[in-house]
């Protein structure tokens, strides 16, 4: 039912709209055209999006185009029309545009809670990695797309993809792993399914924000060849692939520019190198001038218009920048509005399904949690033959962990989501999803804070679960990958205590782990979402077999890290592990990111990338390839068995040594395929690997070089496990 006190005069060319009874007024201006509006010539669907937004900005004076290039307030500053979001764009109704209204969601909407609305945990992104399924990193997307449109928004500011560098990163959890092949992939799909439920999508943090530390302050140093083949190849893939509205622009320098007034990046690469259509959005607060970013290429500040409001007007006025940039970023906004049809369809607003996202979160979470080790097959468990089982650490009895920062996600019930507030546990207990799974058993928990009381149970008990973790935020890093309050000593004194311990890993990225050696399982859960016990329990017994792999390398300790410690962190009293003044990230490793340092530095990793185990086992043979001619792609064919006694999934994966003039790392990623087999079935892979991802960037061609010579061809479940090596010329 609808209050007619609560009707809303949206301006002219549009009739008043009503607002039910109660909920936040906003202006939904597709569902109020007036019929002269509605024939106006940029409304005609038939016609492009580039068409549409050219036809609408000819109608618009300079101030409606200033206001379209920066925002109108974060969160609730923007006034009664904004949904509570990150912020917002304020439209104009007179020419039917909306306000567009943009939501946290990098691993689900953000803050519902204030707004008295439920929104689903997925797991964290570096879960949704390393399950290596396109399939499901587009599903991933396609929920957090329909729940923003449940919840009135328009826009999505999810999409992290910065690159592993520093494991110690605070965001890690947020972002898809160390390898820029993977992690381009993976997020070209998680924005084809946001952007498929008419929702703008996100790439960011663009680029190099690959640590907290220092993140405002911070100059990256890097050379082009090593910038163009890490982290802005997985920004090109996922910018070409996955055809995003916006991409984000981060808060460091680059090479002693801004990232959000650095021409190279915005203009040069992003929108004449890649053909990147969308708008550049800076990141809240990133923006520092006015021409100087115009100019650049960022084509819209936020959360407000210091210096894209009045600022940029004088701009324009004196010539300073020029109207035809001021136009370019109108359009680009306008024509995002129209691609992504946010004016022909904008979202109407339900009551989110909290019982689809929560099977296609639990499905996620058992498709991404990695099995690390399993000694004498101690997993997946047998019910009937457990008498007891000891449940220890992590609050495991009532709940599982979630990522701190932008990404926090609001728990049933309400709580707090606090930029770099508290920890936040979820309410999915591991502990009753395994009594489900063991009824007859004897489940004990213990909380750890007392470690010989915990080892005393563990003692009495057949089985003993220990739960770690490692909670993680935007706005910080970690100074270490040791694991935090003495759980160390907790896992090493149950383990002394009952010989048959797993582990359980609640973490948003790689964390050492010296007891390893007296474990008889590990399993990486990361942050699981909202049923990440159930996923747990339904992998630890064996309902589901493991089929993920990591999407980054586990170092031993911090010493075999390129960076002991994070660039930039000065550990002193009150620092908070905080940089102190402006300085220089130098990413002296430049090519050698995650396992390319390990393996170019001859250093034996805790895991290695792409490792992942099964309870079932996997056999590779027949090996092929074919280097392509001109621009074709090179092929890889061979057959993977499983020649074990369960049906499983493995991501088979294909590296590359590329010939010694290229001065490459030893190899790198080209190439995957997660295929399905049922027990003794074998089937043959055969795999198009683009030259790309053959070949160096050249900085004095200034263009990719596929060099001749000699490239190996390594195939198998790990970049530490290639049984299968074949070499062919170019």
């Amino acid at each position: 039912m609808s209050n007619p006190s609560e009707i809303r005069d949206v301006g002219p060319g549009l009739l008043p709209c009503r607002c039910p009874s109660g909920r936040r007024a906003v202006v939904l201006t597709a569902l109020c055209l007036t019929p002269a509006l509605a024939q106006s010539p940029w409304m005609d669907k038939k016609l492009s999006p580039d068409r549409r937004a050219d036809l609408v900005i000819e109608q618009m004076t300079l101030d409606e185009k200033i206001q379209l290039v920066h925002g109108a307030g974060g969160f609730d500053q923007s006034g009664p029309r904004s949904n509570g979001g990150a912020g917002m764009i304020a439209g104009i109704p007179r020419l039917g545009l909306p306000d567009v209204q943009l939501a946290d969601s990098a691993v689900g909407v953000r803050a519902a809670a204030a707004r008295g609305r439920y929104s689903t945990l997925l797991p964290s992104t570096v879960a949704e990695a390393a399950t290596w399924d396109l399939k499901l990193a587009h599903e991933y997307g396609a929920l957090i797309g329909r729940e923003l449109r449940d919840q009135l928004y328009n826009s999505s500011l999810g999409g992290g993809m910065d690159l592993m560098r520093e494991p110690r990163n605070g965001r890690n959890f947020e972002y898809v792993g160390e390898d820029p092949i993977l992690a381009g992939k993976i997020a070209a799909q998680f924005v084809r399914g946001l952007q498929e439920q008419n929702v703008i999508g996100d790439l960011k943090h663009y680029a190099f924000n690959d640590q907290e530390t220092g993140r405002t302050i911070g100059d990256v140093k890097l050379g082009r060849r090593a910038m163009r083949e890490t982290d802005l190849l997985a920004f090109e893939i996922a910018i070409t692939e996955g055809q995003p509205g916006m991409v984000m622009c981060s808060y460091n320098k680059v090479n002693g520019d801004w990232a959000c007034e650095n021409h190279y990046l915005l203009t040069d690469l992003l929108k004449n190198t890649w053909g990147f259509k969308g708008f550049v959005i800076s990141d809240w607060g990133a923006t520092h001038t006015a021409a100087k970013a115009a100019n650049a290429g960022l084509d819209n500040e936020e959360p407000g218009g210091r210096y894209f409001g009045d600022a940029l007007k004088k701009a324009v006025e004196s010539g300073e920048v020029p109207m035809a940039r001021l136009d370019d970023m109108v359009h680009r906004i306008v024509r995002t509005e129209f691609a992504a049809g946010i004016i022909d369809d904008p979202p109407k607003g339900r009551v989110v399904d909290p019982f689809h996202g929560a099977q296609v979160s639990e499905t996620i979470a058992e498709q991404g949690s990695v099995l690390l080790k399993n000694i004498n097959r101690q997993l997946p468990l047998n019910a009937a033959a457990l008498q007891s089982i000891a449940i220890i650490g992590s609050h495991a009895d009532t709940s599982v962990l979630s990522g701190g920062g932008s990404a926090q996600v609001d728990p049933p019930g309400g709580g707090p989501s606090i930029f770099g507030g508290p920890v936040i546990w979820f309410p999915s207990s591991p502990l009753k999803a395994i009594q489900a799974k063991a009824p007859h058993a004897r489940i004990t928990f213990n909380e750890g804070a007392d470690r010989n009381a915990a080892a005393a149970l563990a003692k009495s008990s057949d089985l003993a679960i220990v739960f770690v973790n490692q909670p993680t935020s935007e706005g910080k890093d970690l100074s270490t990958l040791t694991l935090p309050d003495n759980q160390d000593q907790l896992v090493e004194a149950v383990a002394r205590a009952n010989p048959h311990t797993i582990v359980v890993l609640e973490t948003g990225g790689p964390a050492a782990m010296p007891w390893i050696d007296r474990v008889t399982a590990a399993i990486e859960i990361w942050y699981p979402g909202i049923r990440g016990g159930e996923a747990l329990a339904n992998l630890l017994f064996g309902d589901v077999n493991p089929s993920a792999k990591l999407p980054m390398t586990f170092a031993k300790s911090d010493a075999d890290l390129p960076h002991p410690r994070v660039p930039g962190m000065m550990l002193l009293p009150g620092s908070g592990g905080r940089a102190l003044a402006p300085f220089d990230i130098d990413y002296t490793e430049g090519l050698k990111v995650g396992y390319k340092w390990f393996d170019a530095e001859d250093k034996q990793p805790l895991f290695a990338f792409g490792h992942g185990l099964s309870y079932t086992t996997f056999a590779y043979s027949a090996l092929t390839a074919t280097m392509g001619q001109g621009r074709s792609p090179a092929e890889v064919t061979f057959t993977v068995r499983n020649t074990g006694d369960r049906p499983g999934a493995e991501a088979a994966q294909v590296y590359a040594a590329l010939p010694a003039a290229a001065q490459e790392p030893p190899k790198r990623l080209v190439a995957w395929e997660k295929v399905t087999l049922a027990p003794g079935e074998s089937k043959q892979i055969r795999l198009a690997i683009e030259p790309k991802f053959l070949s160096i960037f050249n900085e004095q061609k200034n263009d990719w070089d596929l060099l001749p010579g000699s490239y190996r061809f390594l195939v198998g479940s790990s970049s530490r496990s290639t049984p299968l090596a074949v070499t062919v010329t170019h």
